[in-house]
Order: structure tokens, then sequence, then C-alpha cells
């Protein structure tokens, strides 16, 4: 009789399918080729993940803790609401070059061919971060740091563009191709950070109608 799969297996196998997903996309990621690299076999896959669809959940919430994570770093530096936007501008840009997959993948759940449960999915990646945006910039604007005229909800969502954005220029080839056609040059290594920051945050502050 077989042993169940350690949490180290486990994770080994959520892992493995997020760099196949985020590769190939859900339609075109093999459930062989995933349990060749995680070193089980499929059977045990399936015993474990009911489906590939289930396979695919798990790992998009395995990659939603993980920007999760990212979130709590930006809060433990907040001094206000432009030093957090631009600690998670920051964090973006390290994380996305340590970690392409996870931003792969997200960009895997924008395309065609996802699986049937793709809008729990959507509201599983989502739901977070508009709400803490949405709650940011309400406090932001009851506590006068940023215009009245600010609608928080839409507020959130043109940001969360402008984030999501980044996050394909620093892991995916296409967006960084674009990124860098706009901007007239290679804009994405590192020692540009500091400058697509200052310009982000010069942007931010004059949408808001505030001080950067």
């Amino acid at each position: 009789m077989q042993k169940p799969l350690t949490d180290d297996q486990k994770q080994k196998i959520i892992r493995t399918a997020i760099f196949e997903f985020a590769e190939y996309g859900f339609n075109g990621a093999n459930i062989n080729m995933i349990a060749e690299k995680a070193g089980v076999s499929v059977g045990v896959i399936y015993k474990y993940f009911t489906d590939k669809e289930t396979l695919f959940t798990a790992c998009v919430k395995g990659s939603l803790a993980y920007m999760d994570g990212m979130f709590d770093k930006a809060e433990e530096g907040e001094g206000n609401l432009m030093e957090f936007l631009e600690q998670l501008i920051a964090l973006v840009q390290q994380e996305a070059r340590v970690h392409p997959e996870y931003y792969k993948l997200y960009l895997q759940l924008t395309v065609s061919g996802m699986p049937k449960q793709s809008k729990e999915v959507v509201s599983l990646v989502e739901s977070s971060a508009a709400r803490l945006y949405r709650d940011l910039f309400l406090k932001a604007k009851n506590d006068g740091l940023i215009s009245k005229d600010v609608d928080s909800r839409i507020f959130s969502f043109y940001f969360d563009n402008m984030i999501m954005m980044l996050h394909f220029a620093y892991s995916c080839d296409y967006y960084e191709e674009r990124f860098k056609i706009y901007c007239g040059r290679e804009i994405t290594s590192e020692e540009k950070d500091e400058f697509v920051r200052e310009e982000m945050m010069k942007f931010l502050a004059g949408a808001f109608g505030c001080n950067y």
C-alpha cells in the first residue's frame, strides 16, 4: 500500500504544475509531464487532485497565497498611502524577477481556454486585491489625503490594471517588449527600477490629486 504523500511532496507537485500551467496554459499543460517532473505517478496526482481543473485551482490558490504575502510585506512598511503604493510597486519589480512563474500563471488566467470554474478562480484571485485597494483609497479620501472626487472602486480597478501590466512587463517576454516599445529603450533592468517607480508615482499623484 502506497504511503500518503507528505506536505512537501504535495507542494512539489503544485510547484511543478505551476511552472507547467504558466508555460503552456491550462489546455497545453500535460499531467503526465507534471507527474514525471514531480517524481510521482499520474495515479498519485489524481488521488490527491480529482482532475486537471482541481490541480489548476490548487496552483492558483498557491500563487494567490504568494501574492497575498507581497501585500503583507508592503503593509509592514506602510507609513501613508503613497508610501504603501511605492513599496508595493518595488515589491512587484523584485518578486516578478524572482518568481516569474506566478505572474505568468496569472497571465494565463486572462486568456481563453480556462477551465469551467474560471469564474470562481477569477473571483478568488481578484477579490482580495479589489477589497484592499478599495478600502485603502476610501480611507485616504475620508482622511483628506487624496481628492474627494476619487471614486475608490473605479480607482482600485485602474490601479490594479497598472500593477497587472507591471507584473507582466517584468516576467513575460511579450509585455517586456511592449514596455520597451512605449518607453523607447530597455526599461525593466534593475538599474532602471527606481526611475520606473518614480514615474509611476508621479502619474498616481496626479490622478489622486496629492503630492509625491
